[in-house]
C-alpha cells in the first residue's frame, strides 16, 4: 500500500467520523393540542371549553346565561352518551372531544376555501389563490 493510498483511506475515515449524524426522528405520533388557551384548572376554564365544545361553540356558550348554558350542556351530554346509559365514560368523552376538534377543522377549511374561491365556482385557480394569499403584489 502506497503512502497516497494510506492518506486517502485516512482522509475518508476522518470524513466519515466527522460527518453530521442523522437527525433522530420521533416515532411517537403526538396529537395536536386541543386548544390554544393556557390550561390552568384553578384559574380559567377557557381551555376546557374549547376542547369540549370546539372554539366556535365555546364562544356561543360564553354569551349564554347560566340557565341556558346548563340546558344546552344537558343536550350535549345526551349526545356524548353513546350507549345511552345515563353516564359519560372516559372513552365517550375522548370520542366527543375528537369529534368537536375535527368539526372545527372542517369548518375552518370551509371558511378558508370560501375566502380563496373568489368567483364561487367551487374551484380555486392559481390567480384566486395568489390574490387571496399575497394580494395584488405578484
Amino acid at each position: 500500500m502506497t503512502i497516497a493510498q494510506l492518506l486517502l483511506c485516512l482522509s475518508l475515515s476522518m470524513l466519515c467520523i466527522s460527518s453530521k449524524p442523522t437527525e433522530k426522528k420521533d416515532r411517537v405520533h403526538h396529537d395536536p393540542q386541543l386548544s390554544d388557551k393556557v390550561h390552568d384548572d384553578a384559574q380559567s376554564f377557557d381551555y376546557d371549553h374549547d376542547a369540549f365544545l370546539g372554539a366556535e361553540e365555546a364562544k356561543t356558550f360564553d354569551q349564554l346565561t347560566p340557565e341556558e348554558s346548563k340546558e344546552r350542556l344537558g343536550k350535549i351530554v345526551s349526545k356524548i352518551d353513546a350507549d345511552k346509559d345515563g353516564l359519560v365514560t372516559v372513552e365517550e368523552l375522548k370520542a366527543w372531544i375528537k369529534f368537536a376538534q375535527k368539526r372545527w377543522i372542517y369548518e375552518d377549511v370551509e371558511r378558508q376555501w370560501k375566502g380563496h374561491d373568489l368567483n364561487e365556482d367551487g374551484l380555486i385557480s392559481w390567480e384566486e389563490y395568489k390574490n387571496a394569499t399575497y394580494g395584488y403584489i405578484l
